[in-house]
């Protein structure tokens, strides 16, 4: 009579009806079978290639976010700095609707005034360049289309043609870009570039 509290033991049995014990030998589910070896370095050298193209594309996304946010800092104000460059032009118009003349012999309070001005405007352009917005001015340069808009074409032999002679309105760039282009009149005719005058 057998044991229920005893586990069926088929080595156990085996011995004690005399025949001989054959043990199975155990394969690992891991182990390779032939050919495998060549599937597994494919495999590997797939996963390393996919691990690879993964690291550069997060690197190429790294260092586009970094742009982004670079460019967030410097751009980010060019609505507000749009708006503010009128108020600029507004106190400059102030400044030139005083004659030189009338300046230095103006009383006390009109000298008050416009030194007020002045000083108002000199503040607005240094917080203007604390924010990476400057002030260009490209009065007797040559013309160039990606800063400066003509607006009129000036007869003066004395510079060379396409020559910035007049300034009607200022430029400003912001860090590498143009916030707004320079309003210029421009030379035409006169005298060639290089040629003495």
């Amino acid at each position: 009579m057998t044991d229920p509290n005893r586990p069926n033991d088929d080595a156990g049995n085996a011995a004690q009806t005399g025949e001989p014990v054959v043990s199975k030998p155990y394969i690992m589910p891991d182990d390779p079978e032939e050919g495998s070896v060549e599937a597994l370095a494919k495999e590997a050298a797939e996963s390393r290639d996919k691990m690879l193209r993964t690291l550069a594309e997060m690197e190429n996304l790294r260092k586009r976010t970094a742009k982004e946010v670079a460019d967030a800092r410097i751009y980010g104000i060019t609505g507000f700095a749009r708006d503010v460059l009128d108020i600029a032009d507004n106190l400059q118009r102030a400044l030139d609707a005083v004659p030189a003349e009338t300046r230095e012999s103006a009383d006390p309070i009109l000298k008050a005034l416009i030194e007020g001005v002045e000083l108002t405007e000199r503040s607005l352009l240094n917080a203007l360049e604390k924010n990476g917005v400057k002030k260009f001015d490209p009065a007797g340069e040559k013309f160039d289309p990606n800063f400066q808009q003509a607006m009129y074409e000036v007869p003066d032999a004395s510079v060379a043609p396409g020559t910035v002679v007049q300034v009607v309105q200022a430029g400003y760039m912001i860090g590498e870009r143009v916030l707004r282009p320079a309003l210029v009149a421009v030379s035409k005719g006169g005298a060639k570039a290089g040629a003495p005058g």
